[in-house]
C-alpha cells in the first residue's frame, strides 16, 4: 500500500508541476522555484513531514522536498545554535544534494557534446 501512496503522491506533485506548464504558462524556472517555495511554506507550517511520513519517496523524491529540507535544516538549527544556524542549517541538509549536482554535471560535461 506505501507503493501506492507514494505513486499517487509524487505524481500529484508532478501533475501539479504540468499543470504550472501548461495552464499558467510559466517557464521551467519559475514552475521549479515555485514548487520549491511550496515545499518550504508546506515545512514551515508543519505539514510536509507528515506527508513524508505517509507517502514516503512520493514526497522526498520530488522538487518540493528540496524546499522542506531547506527551511527544515534551518528551523532546527536555528533552535539548536541560534541565528546563526538558520544559514548553516540550510546548508547542513543540502549540501550533499548540491554537491552531487555540480559534480555530476561537471562529468556529463565532459562525456557530452552540446549540438550547436
Amino acid at each position: 500500500m506505501q507503493y501506492l501512496w507514494a505513486f499517487i503522491v509524487g505524481g500529484g506533485i508532478c501533475v501539479l508541476g504540468q499543470l504550472m506548464f501548461d495552464v499558467l504558462k510559466l517557464t521551467p524556472a519559475h514552475t521549479m522555484s515555485t514548487l520549491v517555495v511550496i515545499g518550504a511554506i508546506a515545512d514551515a507550517l508543519g505539514w510536509y513531514e507528515p506527508l513524508i511520513e505517509f507517502a514516503g519517496a512520493g514526497a522526498t523524491v520530488p522538487i518540493t522536498s528540496f524546499g522542506n529540507a531547506l527551511v527544515h535544516g534551518a528551523l532546527t538549527e536555528l533552535q539548536n545554535t541560534g541565528p546563526l544556524g538558520v544559514i548553516t542549517g540550510m546548508f547542513k541538509v543540502t549540501s550533499a544534494g548540491i554537491s552531487a549536482a555540480i559534480i555530476f554535471s561537471f562529468l556529463a560535461a565532459l562525456v557530452v557534446r552540446p549540438k550547436g
